[in-house]
């Protein structure tokens, strides 16, 4: 009898289970909730894992939408993170090439996570699926990772210990490339800046008020000056919250601040930020209001693993690539067309100008990139709490080809293809790649070991992981209130 290949076992496991997969990842895009409020998320999750057959404990790291989902008690522990959180005010229908909220100003699947925590379940069924067929040894843990959109709950899961016993760690993300996901991303501090006032009447008595606005609009303008004397790579920008009411015949009380500090690495976003602290407090005494901050979000730039990547990449080559159908085909003909000329051209500069213009005609793509090593930095490189995780254990990811060529993050059209049929390939091709690299890993132990030395030589691992998060903050200040 011939004996099936681990890539052949994997995709015949989770082949057989791509409709409950299916059925998973369009109940979490039918019930989008924002960070720290994924409640049926986070339920239909967990609650699907626990029916495939793992341990599941709810509630990790003093997060209540957060959850670990665990198979085996012997060998390496393998770690496989999972998102379902969405983003605000992208609320969109499903497969209409228009923008079309289904709910005005509500909240929608603009990142794809319900694609990325079921392709990364998927994944960890099927490990656990082979592992007991081939009766090998492996510990597989799915992370059920809620708020990566600026909520950061797995530097939170990690300072509560919860990746103290991984030996590898594997993710991945949706995208219109099929590609290693390890470029750099910058660390980030997520804050907001409250200023106190006094009220009064802006005309009869303006001279007894106090504007907490005028402080944040201060702060503002103290921030943009700042931005000429920090270094090219680190990124400030912010949201006014809170500008204090209404009327402007009132002289506003209270006002709030948003700031994001971005930098390559966590000293960097530091140093900056206690400058912006600086600013603030300039802000406050120039107009004799009381200022505070709180932080909401912290996350690490990404250590890259070559030793994991280049495993990843290899099954990623090696795996059936999804096929299109025509209908398919044109349908991501009009999500492309929808498209401004600055998303296609930023698309273009990833593919090359020659395979761009294939791609104008059938949007979808099928090939897996060449192998590239990370780069040290890409200029508009955003920001993912995975980075936490890659310090303190060696992790790889994957990008998956979900989208229409071109398509960019965070948007209506990214909501709007979330339940295609072809973002659906996509996912499941990411959860085939994660699971046969992981049995590769589990039956060469060495590759752990090479990887946990690459972890070490890059002068990252849990004893050199510097945790932007303040000593005394244990859990998300938004879960406090």
């Amino acid at each position: 009898m011939r004996t099936m290949s681990i890539i052949s076992q994997i995709e015949e496991i989770i082949e057989q289970k791509r409709e409950a997969f299916f059925k998973v990842s369009d109940q979490i895009w039918e019930t989008p909730e924002i960070r720290y409020e994924e409640k049926q998320s986070f339920k239909c999750s967990a609650d699907f894992m626990e029916e495939q057959g793992f341990q599941v404990e709810r509630g990790v790291a003093s997060i209540p939408t957060a959850f670990t989902a665990t198979f085996g008690n012997s060998g390496p522990v393998i770690a496989i993170l999972g998102e379902y959180d969405a983003l605000p005010g992208l609320s969109q229908k499903a497969g209409v090439t228009e923008f079309d909220p289904a709910v005005p100003y509500g909240p929608g699947h603009g990142c794809g996570h319900n694609l990325l925590g079921v392709g990364s379940m998927s994944a960890a069924v099927a490990v656990k699926e082979y592992l007991e067929k081939n009766n090998l040894e492996g510990t597989i843990r799915y992370y059920g990772c809620p708020a990566e959109e600026s909520g950061y709950a797995k530097t939170y899961m990690v300072k509560a210990g919860l990746f103290d016993d991984v030996a590898a760690s594997f993710s991945w993300h949706p995208h219109y490339t099929n590609s290693l996901f390890h470029g750099p991303s910058l660390a980030v501090i997520h804050s907001t800046f409250t200023f106190n006032g006094i009220s009064s009447h802006a005309a009869a008595s303006p001279e007894l008020g106090r504007s907490a606005l005028d402080a944040v609009e201060l702060m503002n303008v103290g921030a943009n000056y700042m931005r000429e004397h920090m270094i090219d790579e680190a990124r400030v920008h912010y949201a006014i919250t809170n500008s204090g009411g209404m009327s402007p015949n009132v002289v506003q009380k209270e006002a709030e601040v948003s700031y994001f500090v971005r930098a390559p690495h966590a000293d960097q976003a530091r140093a900056l930020f206690k400058r912006l602290i600086k600013i603030a407090e300039g802000a406050a005494l120039m107009t004799e209001t009381s200022m505070d901050y709180r932080i909401e979000g912290v996350c690490s730039n990404l250590v890259q693993n070559a030793t994991l990547d280049k495993l990843l990449h290899k099954n990623m080559k090696a795996l059936e690539r999804p096929h299109f159908t025509e209908e398919e085909l044109e349908l991501s003909k009009k999500y492309y067309n929808t498209l401004n000329e600055d998303d296609i051209a930023f698309a273009a500069s990833l593919v090359g100008k020659k395979k761009a213009k294939e791609l104008a005609e059938r949007p979808l793509i099928y090939e897996v990139d060449a192998y590239r090593e990370a780069p040290e930095y890409v200029k508009g490189s955003g920001s993912t709490d995975v980075g936490a995780v890659s310090w303190v254990t060696p992790t790889a990811q994957l990008m998956a080809a979900t989208w229409t060529f071109g398509t960019p993050f965070h948007t209506w059209q990214v909501v709007s293809q979330g339940k295609t049929s072809y973002a659906k390939k996509g996912m499941l091709f990411a959860g085939k790649a994660i699971a046969s690299t992981i049995i590769d890993v589990l039956q060469n132990p060495e590759v752990l070991q090479d990887a946990a030395k690459e972890l070490r030589d890059r002068e990252a691992g849990p004893e050199n992981y510097d945790s932007l998060l303040p000593e005394d903050q244990d859990m998300p200040y938004i879960l406090k209130k």
